[in-house]
């Protein structure tokens, strides 16, 4: 498969369609499973909250792939992804209620690279706060 989006039809400033992605108590049990990831930080409330934390919080790695999927749904093809990085600034902190965390992600074109690349910028939020700094990602276009 390969990237659907084309360089010559892309504009530094051209804005990525947002997206929101719900994450619950047995999200991150998922995740932890299917990554060896069992800190308990990441479903004990009570271990959580007695290191400081507000409560329960997402994995770090969750929350990074969580937001490069606004990329992948965009060029359609995850292997055009050619690097990602982000800084961890806040911490997707997951309540055990119904309604669970919620992390919000927009992104545009912030550069374009040479051999039909670009430069993606991410902003993730949740709960009003920047969760991911420094979030960005280059990408390979048709």
């Amino acid at each position: 498969m390969a990237a659907q989006i084309k360089y010559a039809d892309v504009e530094v400033g051209t804005e990525l369609p947002a997206a929101s992605f719900p994450v619950t108590r047995a999200t991150l049990v998922q995740y932890a499973g299917a990554s060896g990831d069992f800190n308990p930080i990441h479903w004990n409330e009570k271990f959580a909250k007695e290191v400081g934390l507000p409560d329960v919080i997402a994995h770090g790695m969750f929350t990074m792939a969580e937001a490069i999927r606004v990329v992948t749904d965009w060029v359609g093809d995850p292997g055009a992804v050619v690097e990602y990085g982000v800084r961890f600034t806040k911490p997707v902190v997951v309540p055990n209620d119904d309604r669970g965390g919620l992390i919000e992600v927009t992104a545009k074109v912030a550069a374009k690279l040479d051999d039909n690349r670009v430069r993606v910028d991410l902003t993730a939020m949740s709960a009003g706060q920047k969760v991911l700094g420094m979030s960005r990602a280059v990408v390979a276009l048709a």
